[in-house]
């Protein structure tokens, strides 16, 4: 599964002892994003600017006339800090006073991929860069805001050691991680938020600094239909100001309806995956595998089997295809259109359990992909409709026009099988 798919340091803290989940599709946004987002609540954060090059950044960082600056390199994954460029760059983010370093490090930065412990071995190649300005951290904390299934709803997640990798404070100091359920229909109460905020370790006044930005935060993260809302570090200056000087705010694809502006976002991520981001166009739930067997099933769960069922008799799946339920002839053309553009597949397996799905659909879907996109490999197809016999057997008429280099094969009730060649 792509990195910029996977959720956040947060929610893998509340994932211990917990079973397998079918793959969820994470939206996530560049730290430039959150921040902007953070800004328009209310929610206190260092002043920036993006640039998408040496001279941009230049610029930016001129018009911030801060006495110091902060360069950060902007990919969707942790650990930026102590990642290492191919350039041979080491490090994602620099501080600096002299503007002109900022043009150069940015020189061996953008066009060249950033190895971190949480890419790929190859890394992610850096296309933008944010130019903050520079605060003086006085002491870091963490601060999380996570939907989570095991409290019901939301969970308040907090530790005073923050600025480093919060799994690993997890592990050798979990006393030092706190966790507070939100009751969602009453909403973070001002107790709850300052308890936080204390337990933080923010005092001498500033704990209601902290206390109020908590809870603008838990704002946000119900506003925008937020999955995960997290800062590390979440700041105290040299001044006695809180602020959020690391962003990470994720959301989960069923919010997509109502925050298009939000999901628009993702099309500037030059990161995601093109065939996931295509998928998505014409709402079909896909995640790329390394293996050679494409797959079109309904439902997660159906997919989560069929792969297992590829791998047991030894073969590899090369996609995570959900058609969803109510899938229309034309996303299952698409769906064929893209898996056939992938170099690597060598076989397609349709399993399609209809009631939910109209099964009828989907074989015109196959149909229509079968006469025009001139498939050459072999194709399996399954399509059990309970009740709907003679549908199936009109499938196979339709289909056979256009498989005439493919091998399909129709279950009906477990009982029907009807072999085309």
């Amino acid at each position: 599964m792509a990195a910029s798919r996977v959720c956040g340091a947060g929610q893998r803290l509340l994932a211990v002892k917990r079973t397998c989940r079918p793959p969820v599709r994470c939206l996530n946004l560049h730290e430039y994003n959150s921040k902007r987002l953070m800004e328009e609540h209310g929610i206190c954060v260092q002043r920036f600017d993006v640039a998408e090059s040496p001279s941009q950044a230049k610029d930016a960082a001129r018009k911030l006339k801060a006495d110091m600056l902060v360069l950060k390199a902007q990919i969707l994954a942790g650990g930026r800090g102590k990642g290492t460029f191919s350039s041979g760059l080491q490090g994602g983010v620099h501080l600096t006073k002299d503007v002109q370093v900022i043009e150069e490090v940015t020189k061996k930065m953008i066009g060249y991929n950033l190895v971190t412990k949480q890419t790929p071995k190859e890394g992610v190649k850096v296309k933008k860069v944010m130019v903050a300005e520079a605060l003086d951290i006085a002491r870091e904390t963490y601060i999380a805001l996570l939907m989570d299934r095991a409290f019901h709803g939301p969970v308040l997640v907090g530790s005073p050691q923050g600025g480093v990798d919060i799994e690993t404070v997890a592990a050798s100091n979990p006393h030092l991680i706190y966790k507070q359920p939100i009751d969602i229909f009453e909403g973070m109460t001002e107790e709850q938020a300052l308890k936080m905020a204390q337990n933080l370790g923010f005092s001498g006044g500033v704990e209601q600094k902290a206390a109020k930005q908590i809870q603008l935060l838990y704002s946000l993260f119900l506003s925008v239909d937020a999955t995960q809302v997290e800062v590390n570090p979440f700041g105290e200056t040299s001044n006695g100001e809180v602020v959020c000087f690391d962003a990470k705010i994720s959301f989960d694809d069923n919010a997509a309806f109502r925050q298009r502006a939000i999901f628009d976002l993702a099309a500037e991520s030059e990161e995601s995956d093109p065939v996931e981001a295509k998928a998505a166009q014409h709402d079909l739930k896909y995640i790329g595998m390394d293996g050679d067997i494409a797959c079109f099933v309904n439902g997660a769960g159906l997919a989560m089997a069929t792969c297992d069922i590829i791998q047991l008799h030894g073969g590899k799946p090369a996609n995570f295809l959900d058609l969803g339920g109510g899938v229309q002839e034309g996303q299952v053309y698409q769906a064929f259109k893209l898996i056939t553009g992938l170099a690597q597949v060598r076989a397609i397996l349709v399993n399609i359990f209809g009631g939910i799905v109209n099964c009828a659909i989907v074989a015109n879907g196959i149909t229509k992909a079968c006469r025009e996109l001139d498939l050459h490999i072999p194709l399996v197809v399954r399509l059990e409709e309970p009740g709907l016999e003679k549908s199936l057997l009109d499938c196979k008429t339709q289909l056979a026009w256009g498989l005439t280099r493919c091998v399909a094969w129709f279950e009906c009730l477990g009982r029907t099988r009807l072999g085309l060649n």
